[in-house]
């Protein structure tokens, strides 16, 4: 029988790999970001908040594309959703879970909320 201690530790023991996901990503900094699209380089913007159930089912999907050698080159900052609102503001995203995509300073796509492997998949390649 589940018990409220038991679905606490279940809920948390899932959520741990997701958040181990999202706090590898580089935090977002206007100076490497600068720099990055200065140098021209493939860029993954994931706009995040650990609350959000959207954006731990993403971390790991990203976490598992950028391991491929196809996506080696890809640079990702990880902006909090909370505590970075004037970023968010900057990028014009109006809520948690977005993913924009850049190659230089050229934005190439953008989602809200996706879940879809192979549509984050689509993203990130648009930014090769």
């Amino acid at each position: 029988m589940l018990n409220r201690r038991n679905i606490l530790a279940l809920s948390v023991f899932t959520l741990v790999p997701s958040l181990a996901h999202a706090a590898s990503f580089p935090v977002f900094t206007k100076a490497a970001f600068e720099k990055a699209q200065k140098d021209g380089k493939s860029i993954l913007i994931a706009i995040h908040a650990d609350w959000c159930p959207t954006c731990r089912a993403q971390a790991p999907i990203i976490g598992t594309l950028l391991k491929s050698p196809k996506y080696k080159d890809i640079t990702i900052f990880r902006v909090d959703f909370d505590g970075q609102v004037d970023v968010v503001r900057a990028f014009g995203a109006q809520s948690q879970s977005t993913l924009i995509s850049f190659k230089g300073s050229n934005e190439m796509g953008r989602s809200v909320g996706d879940t879809d492997p192979a549509s984050i998949e689509s993203l990130i390649a648009s930014a090769i």
